[in-house]
């Protein structure tokens, strides 16, 4: 889904993994591609030194960097930022409609619609919110509301539906020093 290499002197390879059919992943296919990249960057050696590899799930309030994902989670905040300007403005924040003729369509606070072209897209994520934990808890079969003992339940509101087989779980990763050990 993404991959990053950060810093200089002891580079930091994160790789975002999500499914192809959208199901969840696990700590064991986090497992399974830390070791695979691993191998193949201890073989290769595309990067001199000592380096670090994190693999995760997208996660809740993931980044939306596929037109599909713009799809699925259409209904939900999220927040872009662009590298060049649309209609002025390099940031946007506002509920997520979809994607269309290569552009991320976004219903803004003021009610006005913007279509943010896919190549000036920076960084994209969605907005963690209520709706995104519950839509999110739902797909993974977990109550979202919890109630005190001898409290009224607290009242379930009505979630933008997700694609029933979203990715989501916990971020675990693998560092290493660019050897195998």
């Amino acid at each position: 889904m993404r991959l990053s290499v950060l810093g200089r002197e002891t580079p930091t390879i994160q790789i975002m993994a999500d499914r192809a059919d959208g199901s969840l992943i696990s700590i064991e296919d986090c497992e399974q591609i830390s070791h695979a990249v691993g191998a193949v960057l201890d073989v290769d050696d595309p990067i001199p030194g000592a380096w670090s590899l994190e693999v995760s799930s997208a996660g809740i309030d993931r980044p939306l960097t596929r037109p599909k994902d713009w799809d699925r989670f259409a209904g939900h905040l999220a927040r872009v930022e662009l590298d060049a300007p649309v209609d002025g403005r390099k940031r946007f924040s506002g509920i997520v409609l979809g994607a269309r003729d290569g552009h991320g369509i976004m219903r803004l606070d003021d009610g006005t619609e913007v279509a943010l072209p896919f190549e000036r897209v920076r960084k994209a994520r969605l907005v963690l919110t209520d709706a995104l934990i519950e839509a999110s808890a739902a797909l993974m079969g977990v109550p979202a509301t919890v109630s005190e003992e001898g409290e009224e339940p607290a009242p379930r509101r009505r979630a933008p539906r997700l694609d029933p087989q979203k990715p989501g779980g916990p971020k675990p990763g693998r560092k290493k020093g660019g050897t195998r050990h």
